[in-house]
């Protein structure tokens, strides 16, 4: 499934409601900013919170100290009475994408998925112009994933919940408990040619920025893309370790301009730095460079 991804590293939660970090968002550095409609807002406050979008979504799109503005996206609600008017008022407020919570299938994408698009047209949008991220939260949902990710061509990314699908399956939120769904979500994700969001294992303490980075290094080496984070002190960390450091980019530059030529001398294998480099080796450099450029 071929379709335009944006180009997410990090993505930081932002409970609409809150005015100091509504206004702060756009200096943190993240490649999107999630605005919150969904767990960070208590239920008496969801319509109000929901009022709020119109005002926020623009704020927080505001070029940084960078010189760019993030991509906004909204995370609504699970149940239909509220997320139906959750994407009413995040597509009239112009935001670019939408997190669907605690999806059940393929059925239950493209029934939402069709709301969208009369949203967008309500709001003078293209048709199909709004993303989606999809969140996988209950043992029933885990082996729909593959379904999930190709129900819509809005599906840009999936993420597995770790804190509810370890309810869901009666565990404790530990890396061992969610390892392997967490894995079957990157499989799928990057399956049907979507971004696989997240990181293996679990951050119960967000002071630990020493251990959130090597969690971040070892999920970037399994296939993870981007993360979200709920703390502004974990935005630059993602960027760094789910981004192309100038070094990687530099060898990856070497590595691809090696192979060109032992390919134009009729060799398919060649010696680089110290290691047998072949097609499919060349392919992730040249996969480095692509995001590099973006």
């Amino acid at each position: 499934m071929t379709r335009s991804l944006p180009n997410w590293r990090s993505l930081l939660y932002v409970p609409t409601n809150r005015e100091s970090f509504v206004a702060k968002a756009h200096t943190r550095g993240a490649d999107a900013i999630i605005l919150d409609l969904e767990d960070a807002i208590a239920p008496g406050e969801k319509a109000a919170a929901r009022a709020l979008l119109a005002a926020a979504v623009p704020r927080v799109r505001q070029p940084g100290a960078d010189g760019r503005g993030a991509d906004v996206v909204v995370r609504v609600n699970r149940a239909l009475r509220l997320a139906v008017p959750d994407i009413d008022a995040a597509v009239a407020a112009g935001a670019d994408g939408l997190i669907l919570t605690k999806l059940m299938g393929a059925d239950h994408v493209r029934l939402l998925d069709e709301h969208i698009t009369e949203a967008e047209a309500l709001a003078g949008r293209p048709a199909g112009s709004v993303w989606v991220i999809g969140l996988v939260e209950t043992a029933e949902a885990i082996p729909q994933m593959d379904a999930i990710c190709r129900a819509s061509k809005r599906m840009v990314a999936l993420g597995v919940g770790g804190e509810d699908l370890a309810t869901d399956l009666g565990a404790e939120a530990t890396p061992d408990a969610l390892d392997l769904p967490k894995r079957l979500g990157i499989i799928a994700a990057r399956g049907a040619g979507i971004l696989p969001t997240g990181f293996i294992g679990t951050v119960a303490d967000i002071t630990d920025l020493d251990g959130y980075r090597k969690i971040l290094r070892r999920s970037k080496a399994l296939g993870y893309a981007c993360a979200s984070c709920v703390h502004p002190s974990q935005v630059a960390i993602i960027n760094e370790e789910y981004g192309e450091a100038p070094e990687a980019v530099a060898r990856a530059e070497r590595m691809v301009a090696a192979f060109n030529e032992a390919i134009a001398r009729g060799v398919g294998a060649v010696s680089f730095e110290g290691q047998m480099i072949d097609e499919p080796v060349v392919a992730r450099a040249r996969q480095v460079l692509v995001r590099a450029r973006r």
